[in-house]
């Protein structure tokens, strides 16, 4: 590895992220909340910090390697997790161990939204912005904003795109070069981001509360402002919005772009695994609302569809906002709603899990199979659409899979080893893998009440899920650190 390259870039980025506590120091000054301090000590550590690992190599500008891309993007996260977490731990409301605050800012950047925070509506408006804020950062990948600006600066980018990029189709490239696809994802982005949040204004919020979970919702991240979630509004014109918002975010961001550049809707329509992704939600959202209303949970029909299509979108796309205490639900929801977030968003989107292509290739792999018991010397292709998968791909997936099942259950056992209950420790790994939020037993509410150690592994599930498995686990193998 080029080690010279790799601190002039954790350096420059460190740099970068500084900037991110401007805003939430505007809001501490704007709403005079009394917390500006911690930012502003926490911007000054940070961009010091960049600069000292910066200035030693600043002339060195050699290409990255695909093997330095990972371990930029591997670092760049932990790295950022942790001084993500300066303006919690030095804020006095609320006061939080450096456990906690690692964990709270983890779970912002990785959009996963689980939070050990209780009693949010009495945080300063600065520290309740500034939450919404990382989750905004980190639902399309800071790298991915990194590739769009790290070229002005001499450094190329194609190998931190293509260890930050989720998903088995990540080197089709929407523009000719790489710099043009960063910059085109962004812009849809931070267009679904300004009319998620006018949206939300329109519909009821005050603008601080639009602003704070336009990044939430788009981000697929799941933090509030309140501790009740979306369910503090009360109101289903909200949560009509969110749900349009969390369907459109979990969606492959390359169709959005090749949707809006043709003007029509047919890049949606033709996509094989944009269909399944709607086929799953649509029967998700049926099943919840129909055993809501079939057990006597809620009585009345409206309401039963109202609860059951917005946990299904909120689950399945794992987002995680709640409108009720859908772990406290009857029978087996729960538990589906939780084995749903497994399948997640689409590929290329801010959605977590282990993306719909890619189950949609297990199960088109899996019949291949079972027609192979039939017909041993038959070539059957596996197929997306009309196009013909390598058994490159097939088998880079199927090795995915089985190692996103083996590190949920080793991580499951040593949650339950550290003194919780199997439910807890099962949907706990799962819903932080999985970058949902909302567990189960324990962690249906809040993350608050569990052990040190569960906490740290989880910050460790979190990222795990966040760079895709593969991307952290290659840097524990001894290949990777071979000449």
């Amino acid at each position: 590895m080029q080690r010279q390259a790799i601190q002039r870039i954790l350096g420059l980025l460190l740099m970068v992220f500084s900037v991110a506590h401007l805003p939430p120091m505007a809001v501490s000054w704007f709403y005079h909340d009394g917390a500006a301090t911690p930012f502003a000590v926490a911007l000054a550590v940070t961009l010091i910090t960049g600069v000292v690992i910066w200035l030693p190599v600043r002339s060195f500008k050699n290409e990255l390697r695909l093997r330095d891309g990972f371990f930029v993007v591997v670092m760049f996260w932990t790295v950022l997790g942790l001084f993500g977490s300066l303006p919690l731990v030095l804020s006095p409301t609320p006061q939080m161990s450096v456990t906690d605050a690692v964990f709270e800012s983890m779970s912002g950047l990785t959009t996963t939204g689980a939070t050990v925070l209780v009693g949010i509506d009495t945080l300063p408006q600065s520290i309740l912005f500034y939450r919404q804020q990382l989750q905004w950062m980190g639902g399309m990948g800071i790298i991915v904003l990194a590739v769009a600006i790290l070229p002005m600066l001499g450094v190329g980018g194609m190998q931190l795109y293509r260890a930050e990029t989720p998903g088995p189709m990540k080197d089709n490239k929407l523009t000719p070069r790489i710099t043009e696809t960063a910059k085109a994802l962004w812009y849809i982005y931070l267009g679904l981001t300004v009319a998620c949040a006018v949206a939300y204004w329109l519909g009821g919020m005050t603008l601080f509360d639009a602003i704070c979970h336009s990044f939430s919702t788009v981000a697929i991240g799941g933090f509030s402002t309140h501790d009740a979630s979306m369910g503090f509004f009360n109101s289903p014109l909200l949560e009509a919005i969110a749900v349009v918002f969390m369907l459109l975010s979990g969606v492959n961001f390359a169709l959005h772009f090749l949707a809006w550049r043709a003007f029509s809707l047919r890049p949606y329509l033709g996509d094989p695994e944009f269909r399944t992704y709607a086929i799953v939600l649509v029967l998700v959202a049926l099943v919840s609302a129909g055993y809501l209303f079939l057990s006597g949970f809620y009585e009345s029909l409206p309401m039963a569809v109202h609860h059951g299509v917005f946990q299904a979108v909120s689950i399945g796309t794992t987002a995680g906002f709640t409108t009720a205490e859908y772990f406290a639900w009857p029978g087996f929801l729960p538990i589906l709603l939780l084995l749903v977030s497994f399948i997640g968003g689409c590929a290329c989107s801010t959605g977590g899990g282990m993306k719909v292509i890619r189950v949609l290739l297990l199960l088109k792999q899996g019949a291949r199979e079972i027609v192979r018991l039939i017909h041993p010397k038959a070539q059957i292709p596996v197929k997306i659409g009309t196009k013909v998968m390598s058994n490159k791909v097939v088998d880079a997936v199927w090795g995915f899979f089985s190692l996103y099942i083996a590190s949920f259950c080793v991580m499951s056992i040593v949650l339950a080893a550290t003194g919780l209950d199997f439910v807890t420790a099962f949907s706990a790994v799962a819903a932080c893998m999985n970058n949902l939020g909302p567990g189960l037993g324990e962690v249906g509410a809040n993350y608050a009440s569990i052990n040190i150690t569960a906490k740290w592994v989880l910050c460790f599930a979190m990222l795990l899920g966040r760079l895709e498995i593969f991307t952290l686990l290659v840097l524990f193998t001894p290949n990777f650190w071979r000449r």
